[in-house]
């Protein structure tokens, strides 16, 4: 099963990360889906019901939160986000996750907000998840 992201579908910042992320992702290795959706409520509850409201990504049957699912999907991008995660991962895990507080607690003041969010163009559509993966 591919890596999936889950994001907050009403966060413009976490839209803005999908894409961000989409662009380089060469492989396309990442499935996205908004914990909002059918898809990604059914999938939180498999994870022991996590809550929503962080960035969480499954791989390999394994639930990662916070900085971790960050950096792990860091490891997965094009050079050099890749070499960065990596070292990322040097830096300790309470530290790393105060950072990603940080920036989660101010996240919907980082990027001006819209009526809508705007919806992602059709190449980076087909790699939402509109079922639940077997």
């Amino acid at each position: 099963m591919q890596p999936i992201i889950l994001f907050d579908g009403d966060c413009l910042f976490c839209h803005a990360s999908v894409q961000w992320v989409a662009a380089r992702d060469r492989k396309a290795v990442f499935r996205f889906a908004s914990q909002q959706s059918a898809v990604g409520r059914a999938l939180l509850e498999r994870g022991n019901g996590l809550a929503g409201g962080t960035v969480v990504l499954i791989e390999d049957g394994c639930y990662y939160v916070k900085s971790d699912a960050v950096l792990r999907i860091g490891r997965r991008l094009a050079w050099p986000w890749n070499m960065l995660a990596a070292a990322g991962f040097l830096v300790p895990r309470p530290l790393r996750n105060f950072v990603y507080d940080q920036i989660a607690v101010r996240r919907h003041r980082l990027i001006r907000q819209h009526d809508r969010c705007p919806l992602p163009p059709p190449e980076l559509r087909a790699r939402f998840l509109d079922e639940l993966p077997r």
